[in-house]
């Protein structure tokens, strides 16, 4: 222990984990990147252990999968209906003999969202109101701090009663006091609006070529914006949708589980389908964000029929693309791109697409596209909601 000008200063010693915390922290990266298959995580834990001699004997593998389970991060289900381990949130353990499949619990899909936003949007400081204010007053209900004389129709919970007593005192003496109308005294407020965002994700067989894991970082971004909206931004809407030869939406409790399958890039259906979404929202901000690292290569006809190009860039499936970023900037909704490839004929694509909808671009590795992503966001907002 130091001392120096009247401080004591003790030596920092870094938190212990336990045994289970320990794992744990190990365990939601490999769920993730197993798209919650909970067998290959595991296997995956075995083997690190393995090699890095993460357990003993007095705590093993096993014994975690016992504390995920009493903890209700897990539950089993039996074939020979004995009932289920682990099911709501804490879990019970069923009467079934045998062993059943493992699966995570809704739980556990919380913690990994969550455990995404902390990664991704660490650095952000929670806000208490959890809503965006447009920069515009009136009669709002975000206080600004800010006083104005009353008007006819303001509302009595928005009078300020410190300062009209000052404005009665100044204005009549202490000896006759009175208080008129014209004392009166309004905090203003602030409007506050609400913004609709799609994100899209391709899930092209590309976003796993060439030994390159890219669903994965896109899949953290997209479980982080949806605990980022959900719980500082409650009145915001995200819908997410993934596109591949089809595009259709699916769930935040999806996210953890998402993979890419063997599909070309119908960018067209993903931006059709984000438009649909958004013409049913009553807000008047809106936005599309767009996370792809390949080319459009697929449309589907109106006979159904597929049409389907992987050499080059095809002029009449990118006509179509920017045809739909046209139709985008007429309904006033910008599409923010994050291309997550360095290809120069495809960035120049990109360069095109967003110019034909007056939208953003952002070129980027995999490592800072959920601080670009929330940094848009957060841009996007401040300007669209003033």
């Amino acid at each position: 222990m130091n001392t120096r000008n009247g401080f004591r200063f003790s030596p920092y010693e870094a938190p212990e984990q336990s045994p289970f915390e320990k794992l744990f922290d190990i365990f939601q990266e490999l769920i993730t990147h197993t798209s919650g298959d909970f067998d290959e995580a595991i296997d995956w834990l075995r083997e690190l252990d393995k090699e890095y001699e993460l357990t003993d004997d007095d705590y093993t593998i096993d014994d975690f999968i016992e504390d995920l389970k009493a903890k209700g991060y897990i539950r089993e289900e039996f074939e020979d209906g004995g009932g289920d381990i682990g099911e709501g949130e804490e879990g019970e353990e069923g009467d079934g003999d045998g062993k059943g499949n493992i699966s995570i619990t809704a739980k556990m899909e919380r913690i990994i969202r969550q455990r995404a936003l902390d990664q991704i949007f660490g650095k952000l400081k929670r806000s208490g109101s959890g809503n965006h204010k447009t920069g515009k007053s009136g009669q709002g209900d975000e206080h600004t701090g800010d006083f104005r004389e009353y008007r006819y129709g303001d509302g009595l919970e928005h009078i300020s009663m410190t300062e009209s007593l000052k404005n009665a005192q100044i204005n009549h003496g202490i000896g006759s006091f009175s208080l008129n109308e014209e004392d009166l005294v309004v905090e203003d407020t602030q409007f506050k609006a609400q913004m609709s965002t799609v994100l899209m994700i391709d899930i092209s067989h590309s976003m796993i070529l060439y030994g390159e894991d890219r669903i994965t970082p896109a899949k953290k971004v997209a479980m982080a914006l949806a605990e980022l909206i959900t719980t500082r931004y409650p009145k915001d809407t995200l819908d997410i949708l993934v596109f591949g030869n089809d595009a259709w939406p699916i769930s935040i409790k999806e996210l953890p589980y998402l993979k890419v399958g063997p599909y070309h890039t119908n960018t067209v259906a993903g931006l059709r389908l984000a438009m649909d979404m958004l013409r049913r929202k009553r807000n008047t901000n809106k936005q599309i964000f767009m996370i792809t690292d390949g080319k459009p290569s697929c449309l589907r006809l109106p006979d159904g029929n597929y049409y389907k190009n992987s050499v080059g860039l095809d002029d009449y499936i990118v006509e179509k693309c920017y045809n739909m970023a046209r139709q985008a900037r007429k309904l006033h909704i910008p599409i923010t791109t994050f291309m997550i490839a360095q290809d120069p004929y495809l960035m120049q694509f990109i360069r095109h697409f967003t110019e034909a909808n007056k939208g953003k671009a952002f070129f980027t590795g995999l490592k800072g596209l959920g601080e670009m992503i929330f940094e848009d966001y957060e841009s996007n907002r401040r300007k669209r909601l003033k």
